[in-house]
């Protein structure tokens, strides 16, 4: 999304900002509790998990069951950019104030390199880290220099390990990296550009070394003529422009082999095997190597469930166009029909998936269509939610 300075400067002006540090305690979640629902008996599934008083994207679960969570900076300057959500509802700047003191109205006066600037995901790879994607774009209007990065936070220490940094060869300008999946060997990452010109970008974490992969390429890019619509009618702009988000959905196969995403404007899923990724990170093209894998409709996030059943993966997606999340048999094969998990206006654009160590989804709903990118009277913060889905059983 990229936002005219004028509205920008309307958003953050609006925001009644000062240029001291705010209270890192400002945001607050309501602690777990079963709500009711009137649509289609949702209310047998779907479980608050959490409340926010803001807009909230990423969520992540570790495999010890602590839950952490991310607040972009896309239409106010949040006073907490990463938390963790901790048992009695309450939010923990995380990994601490520092990393979260940074603030758009002073940007001049704390090095971007080494504090959060506009975090879009969380996610823990099950080797005892939580890696946060930095795209350091407020508002989706331009990069902060020296911001973009990846990094990884040490849950045994609470601090952080590893920060990789992206040039301008990866986070070129225009660029809004989005979300992250990790090579079942930790040896790579792999993320998801939705920025002007979409692409996969592709990390050796050993060496910090970073490369864009299928730059431009047709399965990165949104779709024209695909008409995202949320409320039964187009999303747009306040100046009329429609939505045009590129490669943002990304799933990696629970063997590791198959790396899946698609742009949010756009119906078709795409997959490359993972090897070829890796190849890609060399330097060789492998355009050749993509894949389409079926027709599913705008979506947001996507997760493959890590306990694979005899069946083969099942690939769940956000369906932000009717308040639902579905899922898709990957062994059906490109044919595969969609079925529908859970469906309820509560689920206001379902954005970002994780999955907690007891197989349990999460869920957050971002609420973007109601949000000040698309609505100029609407409040620049956003209560927003994370829910969990209950499985069969519990």
């Amino acid at each position: 999304m990229r936002i005219a300075p004028m509205f920008l400067a309307l958003v953050f002006a609006g925001a009644g900002l000062s240029s001291g540090p705010a209270p890192a305690q400002t945001q607050t979640a309501q602690g777990a509790q079963e709500v009711q629902s009137t649509h289609r008996r949702a209310d047998n599934v779907l479980q608050q998990a959490a409340q926010f008083e803001h807009q909230v994207t990423g969520v992540t679960v570790s495999e010890r069951g602590r839950i952490f969570v991310n607040f972009p900076r896309w239409t106010e300057d949040s006073p907490v950019s990463v938390a963790e959500v901790m048992k009695d509802g309450s939010l923990r700047p995380y990994p601490d104030d520092r990393w979260n003191a940074w603030r758009n109205v002073r940007r001049d006066e704390l090095d971007p390199a080494d504090h959060w600037v506009c975090v879009q995901s969380v996610v823990a790879d099950g080797r005892g880290s939580v890696w946060v994607v930095d795209p350091a774009a407020p508002a989706v209007d331009g990069l902060v220099p020296g911001g973009p990065k990846l990094v990884r936070i040490d849950l045994a220490t609470d601090r952080v390990a590893q920060v990789i940094r992206f040039d301008q060869d990866v986070a070129i300008p225009g660029s809004y990296l989005n979300d992250v999946r990790f090579s079942k060997d930790g040896r790579y990452a792999y993320l998801t550009d939705a920025g002007q010109r979409g692409a996969l970008v592709v990390v050796d974490l050993a060496a910090g070394r970073a490369r864009r992969v299928l730059d431009g390429h047709p399965s990165t890019q949104p779709k024209k003529g695909v008409v995202v619509r949320t409320d039964g009618k187009p999303l747009r702009y306040p100046d009329g422009r429609p939505v045009l988000f590129a490669a943002d959905s990304i799933a990696l196969s629970s063997d590791g082999a198959w790396l899946y995403w698609k742009p949010l404007t756009g119906t078709t899923l795409y997959r490359i095997r993972t090897a070829a990724l890796v190849r890609g990170l060399a330097g060789e093209d492998v355009s050749s190597q993509v894949q389409p894998y079926g027709r599913v409709g705008p979506t947001d996030g996507l997760w493959i469930d890590r306990r694979t059943g005899t069946d083969g993966d099942t690939l769940y997606l956000t369906s932000i166009e009717d308040n639902a999340v579905k899922a898709r048999d990957l062994a059906q094969g490109p044919a595969g029909g969609l079925r529908t998990v859970v469906q309820d206006p509560r689920l206001r654009w379902p954005d970002t998936f994780s999955q907690g160590p007891d197989g349990s989804l999460y869920v957050t709903n971002s609420r973007i269509q109601d949000s000040a990118f698309f609505n100029r009277d609407a409040p620049l913060a956003l209560p927003t939610q994370l829910w969990r889905l209950r499985r069969p059983g519990d």
